[in-house]
């Protein structure tokens, strides 16, 4: 504590000539102050370890208001002045924390430092080795002053409010070790706030609307059933849409459409289930996450797959499952060899916002274009949508939110019926044309126009549903061996780094949802080595993008209220079976792009919102976070535009909305080596690359405190130490934590 501060000044009053000591209540003896009772339903211990973790400042501090407690901490220290205004002591205005009960110095600072002794190297000086003493006789004698915890070394720092001369007696309590200083700095000096609304149990933060079930709970067979469905049907969005964008562009028919879609079912069921035993054991969905949809697209728009006729779906997808498996290959042994953990140290939400914000700005392109070419179908579901997840989201039918829960799969399935109306009814007959083979109008001059409107408007146009089988298991190089190229692969390494970060941002989101503690390093170093694991079944499988963390599960925990990991486990088992019967993937093959485009402009921009939402976590009226959120997230929409702005050869040959990734092959990026300029072309032409590089350069060189940056400090390995049941949360099964012993580095 530095000189004048609050036990200094106590210690002072304390302390008269010979040596003796003297109560308050001595100098006053009928003080008019109300006791203050300091709060004793809470660990210190945890706050302090949220507050770091979170770098959370509330403005429930307490600095605004002056609550009892400060006016009587003010009166006891005005007295203290005039005592010793012969000796020219002054004692600065102290603020009471509102949460510990204990006593601040007012100065406009968040941690003050301690200063060691120079002889014996500890954080207490004389007159605070000397106050110990005095402060043993007082209880020995059993004096009614109650030393506050600067003054007793308590180490929770509660200032006690008997200090207004009533002889209450109170307990002794034994001192408490000096707690540990990180960087200079006594945990005990710091300032924390806690967020208003919030709790603190024995279980972790309970916030006000809390979970229905656990994450370690168990409703039972048949609600775990319910709700496992419930679960997945509210993400079918993300699930099921990837194969309907880039199948019908890499030239795959509806029975490779559906093909595929099966695919995705088995991989994100298997996937999930080892996430849940093996990775952080949180109640996420693994899927194939937007984060591959753009490189994926940019392998498929190369130049040698434009003119290509024979087999392009096949050639296409074995690229992108080598380049997969080398990409999750470096993924995973970034989580196993313990590398995560140290670039942990850069990750935090100003970084984590703009990157994960910059994954649904990107298709922008393609969303609405795609959308448009069948208006009276995308503008209905569009308007749905937004009706279900926010008018009717509190309307509540048999103690169910129906609407706000089932927004997508109820609004598709209304949209769909109504659009297999219209087709039903002959608007989409015109004289002369086709109705089975819509593509085939185009060589009539009269029906070349309404080609298009056929395709993307009709439910009747997919043949996926006459051409799949009723059972078919979806297998390992089931489109051929995989094809490893240099180019592709130095892409979706980097891309795997993209899929980390978004998936850190989840972990967090994810954790303190649940009424969790935060994982720490080692557990998201094993959930990342896991997930690269589960994306190299993806690439042998050959779903077309890579197996990650879905960012809208955050989203469906908040809405379902359900958290528990045997929901999630169920609920994949029934994915896993869905994906054996090929009707359901040709089902969802059929449902027509239009429709499909209008529900991912909607999931797309839940992703942005997710995204900037993890800002919540730091200080986000900050001029520094403002200023690099916002120049992270225009340079990464503006800087591919440059790149994408070179397509002399591919203007007349691709679609519109497939233009911006077709920069590989024309960029402006020259080095000599071919690999070379398309990796780099590609990757400076992706917006989640270069924002993830603009706000990790800037948030890590641009100075800032703890708080105002929301470091991610997870967990620190004495508070471990310290409680065994930290993480049972995350703990592993207890056969298999002997496979992992070796991996100290993966929180085991």
């Amino acid at each position: 504590m530095e000189p004048g501060s609050s036990s200094d000044s106590l210690g002072k009053v304390e302390r008269v000539k010979g040596g003796g000591t003297t109560r308050l209540g001595s100098v006053l003896p009928n003080p008019k102050v109300e006791p203050f009772v300091p709060r004793i339903d809470h660990n210190p211990k945890e706050l302090r370890s949220w507050a770091k973790r979170t770098g959370f400042v509330s403005g429930y501090s307490g600095g605004t208001e002056t609550s009892a407690s400060e006016k009587n901490d003010s009166a006891l220290f005005d007295l203290e002045k005039g005592l010793e205004s012969g000796n020219g002591g002054t004692s600065p205005k102290i603020e009471i924390d509102p949460v510990l009960g204990r006593t601040r110095p007012n100065r406009g600072i968040e941690i003050e430092p301690v200063v060691k002794n120079e002889r014996d190297g500890t954080g207490k000086n004389e007159n605070q080795r000397r106050r110990t003493r005095d402060e043993t006789k007082v209880d020995e004698r059993k004096v009614g002053l109650n030393a506050s915890g600067s003054r007793n070394g308590n180490a929770h720092g509660i200032a006690n409010g008997n200090e207004n001369g009533h002889r209450n007696e109170v307990p002794e309590v034994a001192p408490a070790a000096e707690p540990k200083k990180e960087d200079g700095v006594s945990e005990r000096d710091e300032k924390i706030d806690v967020p208003y609304g919030e709790e603190l149990s024995q279980g972790g933060w309970q916030r006000l609307s809390g979970m229905n079930y656990g994450i370690r709970e168990n409703p039972g067979f048949a609600p775990s059933v319910y709700y496992g469905l419930q679960h997945y049907l509210s993400l079918a969005g993300s699930l099921i849409f990837i194969p309907l964008i880039i199948v019908p562009a890499m030239g795959g028919t509806d029975k490779d459409t559906a093909t595929v879609i099966s695919t995705m079912l088995l991989v994100s069921g298997i996937t999930t289930i080892l996430n849940s035993y093996f990775g952080t054991r949180l109640p996420l969905v693994q899927g194939s996450s937007f984060v591959y949809l753009a490189p994926a697209l940019v392998v498929m728009n190369a130049r040698e797959y434009r003119n290509l006729t024979e087999h392009k779906f096949r050639h296409i997808m074995r690229e992108l499952q080598g380049a997969i498996i080398v990409g999750s290959i470096f993924q995973s042994i970034l989580g196993f060899s313990g590398l995560m953990s140290l670039l942990l140290r850069l990750i935090n939400p100003i970084v984590v916002a703009p990157t994960v914000a910059a994954v649904g700005l990107a298709f922008f392109s393609y969303g609405f274009p795609q959308a448009g070419s069948c208006v009276e179908i995308s503008i209905p579901q569009i308007l749905l949508l937004l009706v279900f997840a926010l008018y009717l989201r509190g309307i509540s039918i048999f103690g169910n939110r129906i609407f706000r829960i089932y927004a997508v799969p109820l609004s598709i399935m209304l949209i769909w019926t109504y659009a297999f109306f219209l087709t039903a009814g002959g608007a989409y007959n015109y004289k002369g044309c086709s109705p089975d083979i819509p593509s085939s109008n185009i060589l009539i001059d009269a029906c070349r126009k309404h080609a298009y409107t056929m395709k993307h408007c009709r439910t009747d146009v997919s043949n996926a549903w006459r051409d799949a089988a009723w059972v078919r298991i979806p297998y390992p190089f089931q489109w051929g061996i995989p094809i490893f190229h240099l180019r592709t692969s130095m892409i979706m390494i980097i891309v795997s780094l993209v899929a980390s970060v978004d998936s850190v941002g989840t972990y967090h989101s994810a954790s303190l949802q649940v009424n969790s503690k935060p994982p720490t390093p080692g557990i998201v170093s094993r959930g990342i080595a896991i997930e690269g694991f589960c994306s190299i079944l993806a690439g042998l499988w050959g779903s077309g993008t890579g197996s990650s963390t879905l960012t809208e599960n955050v989203h469906t925990i908040d809405i379902t209220k359900v958290a528990s990991r045997r929901v999630v486990e169920v609920g994949a088992v029934f994915l896993i079976l869905f994906s054996f019967v090929g009707k359901v993937g040709a089902l969802l093959a059929s449902i027509p792009q239009a429709l499909a485009a209008s529900v991912l402009c909607f999931m797309w921009a839940l992703i942005v919102a997710l995204g900037l939402s993890t800002l919540q976590y730091s200080q986000t009226a900050s001029f520094r976070n403002i200023t690099i959120v916002g120049v992270s997230l225009f340079l990464g929409l503006s800087i591919p535009a440059y790149f994408q702005q070179y397509q002399p050869e591919s203007s007349l040959i691709l679609p519109s909305y497939f233009v911006p990734y077709a920069a590989a092959s024309n960029g402006p990026i020259h080095t000599g080596s071919k690999h070379l300029d398309f990796a780099l072309n590609a990757l400076m032409s992706m917006n989640m690359v270069v924002t993830l590089l603009v706000a990790l350069v800037l948030d890590n060189t641009v100075p800032g405190s703890r708080q105002e940056r929301g470091v991610y400090i997870w967990s620190r390995a004495e508070e471990i130490a310290t409680d065994p049941s930290f993480l049972s949360d995350y703990a592993l099964p207890r056969k298999v934590a002997k496979c992992f012993c070796w991996g100290k580095c993966l929180g085991v």
